[in-house]
């Protein structure tokens, strides 16, 4: 009997199941509480993200609201935006996502005109001469950041769940790379001083499992290796910049194991982005 699954969520579940599978058995010889919650919040991730995405472009649409909505609330927060640019960011994270899969030939130009207009009007009705410039500017940018980028979501449809998990495992070879290549010699340098304990190791170990997941869902292309790579690396450190910014260390508190959603999607918002162009 056929699966009723697409093949690309067949391939990926015995993927994910095994990495989850394999990792909480080393956790069981590790006496670490922060790796265990984190390894319980990448179960329940997991479950979500391919709950989801197995239905296709609805559930890719329902995916990205809800994480737009969450992510905005955060993102209002950190750069100190008003009630009513929260509002605009929140509508636009709702609704931009079923859009995109209703009237996707609607989203063009003229749409990317609409966004921009309604990013800018709470401060300019509010005759904000003072710190109008500065909200409208933080409000396009989250526009850009958060719901445009979760958008794209749903026209990838078969191969959103394959990025979603090479996003997944960069990050994580990120972390490995980082402690088994950037302790010392020459991939020991600073990535950037935006995010001091990024290195150069992690950027490789970053690489080398994007590559991997890619390749064992059988999604690899150079183009879309190199936007998740590049994607992890650039929305990490854009992530870190904010949260200097604002004088945090993360985005929230909620999220066991790693603070805010922002701080665990910050990698995907811009892979999203660059695979735009890419695909």
């Amino acid at each position: 009997m056929a699966s009723p699954l697409a093949p690309e969520m067949t391939r990926a579940l015995p993927v994910v199941g095994g990495a989850l599978a394999v990792t909480g058995l080393l956790l069981l010889a590790v006496r670490n509480a922060e790796l265990r919650r984190r390894w319980r919040t990448w179960c329940v991730a997991a479950v979500l993200l391919c709950g989801t995405l197995a239905f296709g472009p609805p559930g890719a649409a329902v995916l990205a609201a809800g994480l737009g909505i969450v992510g905005s609330l955060e993102y209002v927060r950190l750069v100190g935006l008003r009630r009513w640019d929260g509002a605009v960011l929140c509508t636009v994270s709702l609704v931009l996502p079923f859009l995109a899969w209703l009237l996707p030939d609607r989203l063009t130009f003229s749409a990317a005109g609409v966004l921009f207009c309604l990013a800018v009007l709470p401060a300019v009705l509010a005759q904000d001469a003072a710190h109008g410039a500065g909200r409208a500017a933080r409000t396009v940018f989250g526009l850009i950041w958060l719901p445009v980028a979760l958008s794209r979501l749903v026209p990838l449809a078969d191969v959103a769940v394959a990025v979603c998990v090479a996003v997944a495992f960069a990050d994580v070879g990120g972390w490995c790379g980082g402690r088994a290549l950037g302790r010392r010699g020459p991939l020991a340098r600073r990535l950037s001083a935006l995010s001091p304990a990024k290195t150069w190791g992690g950027l490789v170990g970053s690489a080398g499992l994007a590559a991997l997941a890619l390749w064992a869902l059988g999604e690899w292309t150079p183009l879309r290796w190199l936007a998740v790579t590049c994607g992890c690396a650039v929305g990490d450190l854009l992530e870190s910049m904010i949260k200097r910014g604002a004088g945090v260390k993360d985005a929230g508190r909620w999220l066991p194991g790693f603070g805010g959603l922002l701080d665990r999607i910050d990698s995907l918002l811009v892979t999203l982005l660059l695979l735009g162009v890419t695909l």
